[in-house]
């Protein structure tokens, strides 16, 4: 439930869009087993049509997750159409995420377009996220080693959830004082809301192309690893991000109230005294200058080279095809290459 994906670099590794292309058909055919009205819905929030179901050409996703699960089945030495059923699951259970998120955030807009609940309504986006759901656990039931599969995602939509209820609650809580937020906290809603799904895709995906438990298990702890520091480097541009790559104004996470790494970070450092009165005013250019005088922006950006260390490290240690593991490395520093 992130919209982390969405500041990628252009330069994208080609295995994003092969992998694409390779799900997309399966996906769409997929959403067109929904009663029409929730399809229509669902094809929306892929950028596949206007309100009306006139056909559009919006900007969707990056497809980060399906490329995943499709390199974890071509890691573990099976076709890449092993992975295909992973890949729209992941596919599916991201989008009626972010169909969710949007509501409970109260975002207007998801990829530069009007939100699905105020495209369509709170109530038809709820269904149409329900929707969504149900039908990636229909896919993967059908997959061959469903069983298997299916425990993998609900085990991964346990942590989602419980990273996004940890997120709502840090809403509530004081920066400073006994109930503040902790760093220590953050990292385990980033693993939970941001990495869970990642992992599940990179854990799917070779458990669909007959990796052993070990591989498997390497993986998703890997793809958690990458969502924690794919997180943490989005918190950096949230705040110091050229809004013309982030699409947000510039110091947008500090306008919203947001309680991300860099700022609790910096809040336990001496030096960031007068940064909770700053918080609480509009004064968000010397706030930003002060989290990264106090040592927030840095703490931050080591972090995520320390995840991206342990994930590289898995991927390494792990019995994979050397090629497809060599995209997944690559694949990896796109994503968190961004300011490391």
């Amino acid at each position: 439930m992130t919209a982390a994906v969405s500041a990628v670099r252009e330069s994208a590794p080609p295995s994003l869009a092969r992998c694409r292309e390779l799900v997309r058909p399966r996906l769409r055919e997929a959403v067109e087993r929904l009663h029409p009205w929730v399809a229509e819905m669902a094809a929306y929030s892929f950028g596949w049509c206007e309100v009306g179901g006139a056909p559009a050409s919006a900007p969707g996703g990056k497809g980060v997750r399906q490329a995943l699960a499709v390199l974890g089945a071509e890691a573990a030495g099976a076709d890449a159409r092993a992975g295909v059923p992973a890949a729209v699951a992941v596919e599916l259970v991201h989008a009626f995420s972010l169909l969710h998120d949007d509501i409970m955030d109260g975002d207007a807009t998801r990829r530069r377009r009007p939100a699905v609940w105020q495209a369509y309504g709170t109530g038809p986006a709820v269904l149409a996220g329900d929707a969504l759901f149900a039908l990636a656990v229909e896919t993967l039931a059908a997959a061959p080693q469903g069983p298997g599969a299916l425990r993998l995602l609900s085990a991964a939509l346990a942590d989602l959830v419980r990273g996004q209820a940890d997120d709502l609650v840090f809403a509530t809580r004081p920066w400073t004082g006994p109930g503040r937020v902790t760093p220590r906290e953050y990292r385990v809603m980033a693993e939970g809301k941001t990495g869970a799904l990642l992992g599940c895709a990179l854990a799917l995906g070779a458990a669909l192309g007959g990796a052993p438990r070990d591989t498997v298990g390497a993986l998703d702890r890997a793809g958690r690893h990458l969502g924690v520091a794919f997180q943490l480097v989005d918190d950096v541009l949230g705040i110091w991000g050229d809004p013309a790559v982030t699409g947000k104004p510039v110091g947008g996470d500090l306008r919203e109230g947001k309680k991300t790494f860099p700022v609790l970070a910096a809040l336990g450092s001496p030096a960031a005294r007068r940064l909770p009165a700053l918080l609480g005013s509009r004064e968000y250019e010397r706030a930003a200058a002060l989290i990264e005088d106090a040592g927030g922006r840095a703490a931050a950006l080591a972090e995520a080279r320390s995840r991206t260390a342990a994930a590289r490290e898995l991927l390494g240690s792990a019995q994979l095809a050397a090629g497809p593991s060599g995209e997944l490395t690559r694949l990896l520093d796109h994503l968190v290459g961004r300011e490391l």
